[in-house]
C-alpha cells in the first residue's frame, strides 16, 4: 500500500509519529507492522492502563500466563513484567529499522516504571535499571514520571547509560527542570569517560488534560479555552530550542550527545467542539514526537493538515500564558494537581492491571490443569 499523504506529510515536517498504545492483539495480528508500513509510525508507548486494557482484554495472555504459573512465578507484579516485556520486545524488534535509519533518533518503545515508586527515587532507579537490562535493546526507553522523586532519578539513569522518557509534565518549569536533569547526567558521563552515542531520551509533555482543567476555570465563551494547552507547548519548545544550542550543548554534541525532544502526549482530544486532530497539526515542527491514540492517527490519515505552526510568533504563546494568569489561572497549581492525580490515575490502573492478573491466574490455572 501506498503510505497515507497526509500521515506522510506530517513525519516530513520533522514529526516523529509515535502511536499511544501496545497490545499483543495489535502485534500478533500485523496491524502494528501495517501501521509502521503504511502510516509513517516511528515509535510506540505504553503505561500501566495501556497494559490493563490490553491483557484484560484479550486471552492472548492465558498461555504465557499458565506457563509461568507452572514454572513457580506467582508474583503479580513478576508476571506482568513477563507478560509485558515480551510485547516490548517485540515491538522493538519492529520499529529497529527506523531506530537504525535516524541514527538512534527514532524507533523507540517506552516501558514504564511501575507507577508505585514515583516518590521514591532509588527504588526507581533500581528498578529501571533492571527493567532496561531485560529487555537488552537499544531502541527501548524506560519511562519516568517528572515527579521531584523523579528528577534525581532521570540524572542518574542518564549518567547510567539508559534511556529515559520522562512522563506525566504538565509544566513549563518542571519541563526545564527535566532538561538540565538530561543534561547534567550526559555531563556525568563525560566526567567519566563514558560514551554518550548509544543514549536518547524524551520529555512527553501532557496536553489536553491541562485545557480539560482550566476550561471550566475560564468563562465560557473566552478565547483562552482550548489554547493554555497548546500554548504551553509552544513555550515548552523554545525552551527546548534554547537548551539545546550555544557552546556547552555542542561540546556535549560533538562526543555524541542527541537532543531531547518535546513529546506531546495526551493529544486524543477531549472536548468535542474542538478539532480532534489539534493537539498534532496546531503542534507541527522539526524534532518533535507526537505520541497519538490510534483514533487520533486515523483522523489526522483522514483530514489532517500539516504547517509547521511551533515557529511561529513564539511571542504568542507567551502572552496566551500571561492571558491565562490575569484571567485568574493559576496555572502552576493546576500543573501540581494534575501531576498528582496523573500518578494516582497510573497506580489505580496498576492495582487494576495486578488484581486481573491474579483473577486471570485463577482462572487459567483452574482451567489448563496447571
Amino acid at each position: 500500500m501506498t503510505p497515507n499523504p497526509n500521515l506522510q506529510s506530517l513525519h516530513e515536517a520533522g514529526v516523529s509519529i509515535w502511536l499511544d498504545t501496545l497490545s499483543r492483539e495489535l502485534l500478533r495480528s500485523g496491524e502494528f507492522a501495517e501501521l509502521i508500513r503504511d502510516s509513517s509510525v516511528t515509535g510506540a508507548t505504553s503505561n500501566p492502563t495501556i497494559f490493563a486494557q490490553a491483557i484484560t482484554g484479550s486471552d492472548l495472555y492465558d498461555d504465557q500466563l499458565r506457563e509461568l504459573s507452572d514454572s513457580g512465578e506467582r508474583d503479580a507484579q513478576q508476571l506482568f513484567f513477563s507478560l509485558a516485556l515480551d510485547d516490548v520486545r517485540e515491538a522493538a524488534r519492529l520499529l529497529r529499522p527506523a531506530y537504525d535509519r535516524s541514527r538512534g533518533r527514532d524507533g523507540f518503545i517506552s516501558f514504564e516504571c511501575t507507577p508505585d515508586l514515583a516518590d521514591d527515587t532509588e527504588a526507581t532507579i533500581a528498578q529501571a535499571c533492571d527493567l532496561w537490562q531485560r529487555l537488552d535493546q537499544p531502541n527501548v526507553m524506560i519511562k519516568v514520571p517528572g515527579t521531584p522523586a523523579g528528577l534525581p532519578a532521570i540524572e542518574e539513569l542518564t549518567r547510567r547509560g539508559v534511556n529515559v522518557n520522562i512522563t506525566l509534565l504538565f509544566s513549563i518549569e518542571r519541563y526545564e527542570q527535566v532538561i538540565e536533569a538530561y543534561l547534567r547526567g550526559l555531563g556525568a558521563r563525560v566526567q567519566a569517560g563514558e560514551p554518550l552515542e548509544q543514549i536518547s531520551s524524551v520529555a512527553s509533555f501532557f496536553l489536553s488534560r491541562i485545557d480539560t482543567k482550566v476550561d471550566p476555570q475560564l468563562p465560557e465563551g473566552s478565547p483562552l479555552r482550548g489554547q493554555v494547552a497548546l500554548a504551553s507547548a509552544r513555550v515548552a519548545y523554545q525552551r527546548y530550542r534554547a537548551s539545546f544550542t550555544g557552546s556547552e550543548w555542542e561540546q556535549l554534541e560533538r562526543r555524541g550527545a542527541k537532543p531531547q525532544p518535546p513529546l506531546w502526549a495526551s493529544t486524543g482530544t477531549k472536548n468535542n467542539e474542538y478539532s480532534d486532530v489539534m493537539y498534532v497539526s496546531e503542534l507541527i515542527g522539526p524534532d518533535v514526537v507526537n505520541t497519538m491514540p490510534e483514533k487520533t492517527l486515523r483522523a489526522f490519515a483522514d483530514h489532517g493538515k500539516v504547517a509547521r505552526t511551533l515557529d511561529a510568533e513564539p511571542q504568542a504563546a507567551e502572552r496566551t500564558l500571561a492571558e491565562a494568569g490575569a484571567a485568574g489561572i493559576d496555572l502552576a497549581g493546576v500543573t501540581a494537581e494534575l501531576e498528582r492525580e496523573g500518578v494516582q490515575s497510573f497506580c489505580d490502573s496498576y492495582n487494576q492491571l495486578l488484581e486481573c492478573i491474579e483473577s486471570k491466574l485463577g482462572a487459567v490455572t483452574a482451567s489448563g490443569g496447571g
